[in-house]
């Protein structure tokens, strides 16, 4: 996976829309034009703010089913990940919660975003939502089917989950990347806004080879210079909030902060800021 090609830089920032409940969901709000109205603004909001790519997801819909989201919520976010395309130039992916990567797959081949992540590629997870397996074999076949161009992006010992086995992560990431076929892989901490540690990341990097690895979960404008020794690209939400909180919006302010920061600590790699991801309307 060349991750200039897709992100026109070599050490991507990748922000998360994390989109209001959706239909069927357990707090599902009665109203598709609320969750649009929020993603547009978020979209809007991280691609003025200099990142590099988004993801799409489903974040408010907890509690989760393990597998197969209903239909209305693989209509709804298709609808949204085209308004977000329609206000920004930036590569967009998308992650259904909990573990949907067919369905990923499925919007993402019709809207030609350039990328999914799956939560549990390879491997069986415990999980608030129970026992979750890899379905590497069937994802890759379904992609395939489609005829469709959408990089995989793969959490490895993904957050908010245990292992079965004794975790070694170094094995872990290699079956992820040989075994699953991964095109990249995803480092996170325990749960949503904790970090990994640096040795997990070095680790994971050297056995991922030249397959990139992305910090997952807990980057901020103070740690992100120093996750990013042992990572090729970032992932990030919760520090782009409003005060930090979950809940709230993404801060505009606060992702010009944390970009900016970004490209300080890598401004001895020749990184630069490029804010031309927003499309002009006349």
């Amino acid at each position: 996976m060349e991750l200039h090609q897709l992100f026109k830089t070599h050490r991507p920032i990748i922000g998360v829309v994390h989109l209001l409940p959706l239909p069927t969901s357990a707090r599902w709000g009665g109203s598709l034009k609320a969750v649009i109205d929020r993603a547009e603004q978020e979209a809007t909001a991280l691609a003025s703010g200099g990142v590099n790519g988004l993801i799409v997801e489903n974040f408010f819909d907890a509690p989760f089913t393990k597998n197969h989201v209903d239909p209305a919520v693989v209509s709804a976010m298709t609808v949204v990940v085209q308004r977000i395309q329609n206000l920004v130039t930036l590569p967009v992916g998308l992650n259904v919660l909990r573990n949907d990567g067919k369905s990923a797959m499925a919007i993402a081949s019709c809207v030609k975003a350039q990328f999914i992540r799956v939560n549990v590629l390879t491997g069986v997870m415990a999980t608030d939502q129970g026992l979750i397996e890899g379905e590497a074999h069937e994802l890759l076949r379904y992609r395939r089917e489609l005829g469709a161009d959408v990089k995989i992006l793969a959490d490895v010992l993904v957050k908010h989950a245990r292992p079965l086995s004794s975790p070694n992560l170094t094995v872990a990431v290699k079956d992820t990347i040989e075994r699953g076929l991964a095109d990249g892989v995803i480092l996170s901490g325990w749960a949503t806004g904790s970090p990994p540690n640096l040795e997990d990341l070095e680790l994971a990097s050297n056995a991922a080879g030249d397959t990139p690895v992305f910090v997952g979960s807990g980057a901020n404008w103070e740690n992100v210079g120093t996750l990013m020794q042992g990572a090729d690209g970032v992932i990030v939400s919760s520090s782009l909030k409003r005060h930090g909180q979950i809940s709230q919006p993404v801060d505009p302010i606060r992702v010009s902060q944390f970009v900016e920061a970004a490209h300080r600590s890598w401004s001895s790699k020749g990184e630069t800021k490029s804010n031309s991801s927003l499309k002009l309307h006349s």
